[in-house]
């Protein structure tokens, strides 16, 4: 879930606080061109007034019609399927060819999103299920993998921190690089075994560990949903990480460092740890798309993007085109400036 599913959270909270009557409406499913995905929220107040969205502004007319004639009264859980005809789809105003079915949950219990936050708050991943025959909702505890599932009589979403970040070093960028990983709700874990920097970090939602880079990594059990970016500039500790990490399922792995001194990584690895020109190409190093950054935020921005193309299976910095005078995420040259080595 995203930062935009939990200001849905939080304005469904502030109104069963107020003691409104409203509806929860996820998106239990779509086909063909959707403007959002399965898993998406939005909270219809019965004036009309809404919060979160389930597509480009369509089927939020119709929600709110339904919820101003009182079609979405009631307590039981029911779907709603939009755009089954092609008819339908063009007076709805879903694009061409797209249908989208949704779960209406006409008077949520506040105790449950009081729990559901809670859990949230503190990292947690959860399993929520509605169950259409038995209009029971309830709350689980969530093991890593787990994925919604609707099967038109119940729908199961997971929430919470889905996907991890492995920090190597506690300096500036990785200060700049936590605080944006959490707002895409990642679960940010910063190794810092130097002991002139760990006692500075302070960013508030991260977990901080003094131990060794590579046994960090093998007590959280990479998985597909992890990203690893070693960014101390030290061989000693990043190519401890990276060992482990370019072997691992990771979906990312990345590095900080000028071109010339992640090639001569990439050759060490080659000669003398027996890796594959395979495994190599997963390391992105220089880390972070190409985008002239110089400051910490600047190549916080550009690792994190590329982090996202990569979730998003598209092309990453590998495969981008290098002007010759554009430096790398990291790479600074600007007249005085100390390159990244």
């Amino acid at each position: 879930m995203d930062s935009v599913d939990l200001q849905v959270l939080a304005t469904a909270r502030r109104w069963a606080a107020e003691g409104r009557r409203f509806a929860w409406v996820t998106v239990a499913r779509t086909w063909g061109s959707a403007p959002r995905p399965p898993g998406a929220w939005l909270v219809l107040r019965e004036d009309g007034l809404v919060e979160g969205s389930v597509s480009g502004g369509c089927i939020e007319d119709d929600l709110v019609m339904r919820m101003r004639d009182g079609r979405l009264a009631g307590k039981r859980p029911f779907a709603l399927v939009y755009g089954v005809t092609k008819e339908e789809a063009e007076r709805i105003g879903l694009p061409c060819g797209g249908t989208l079915e949704v779960l209406i949950e006409p008077q949520p219990d506040a105790a449950l999103l009081d729990e559901l936050a809670e859990r949230l708050s503190q990292r947690q991943l959860v399993a929520k299920s509605v169950d259409l025959s038995s209009s029971l909702v309830t709350l689980s505890a969530a093991g890593r993998g787990a994925a919604m599932r609707w099967d038109g009589e119940r729908l199961l979403t997971v929430h919470g921190p889905q996907w991890r970040l492995l920090i190597i070093g506690a300096g500036q960028i990785s200060r700049y690089l936590a605080q944006m990983a959490l707002a895409l709700d990642y679960e940010v874990t910063v190794c810092e075994p130097r002991e002139e920097y760990g006692p500075g970090w302070d960013v508030p939602g991260t977990r901080l560990v003094s131990s060794m880079p590579d046994d960090t990594l093998l007590e959280m059990v990479p998985d597909a949903h992890c990203a690893v970016v070693a960014l101390t500039h030290d061989p000693k500790l990043d190519d401890m990480v990276l060992l482990e990490a370019l072997r691992s399922p990771a979906f990312y792995v990345g590095a900080v460092g000028s071109r010339l001194n992640n090639a001569k990584r990439r050759e060490r690895f080659l000669q003398h740890f027996d890796f594959s020109e395979e495994e190599l190409a997963r390391l992105h190093g220089p880390v972070g798309l190409p985008i002239g950054s110089h400051t910490p935020p600047e190549i916080a921005v550009a690792i994190l993007a590329e982090m996202v193309a990569v979730r998003n299976g598209v092309a990453t910095a590998s495969r981008l085109p290098h002007r010759a005078d554009l430096p790398a995420a990291g790479e600074l040259r600007a007249a005085g400036a100390c390159a990244v080595s």
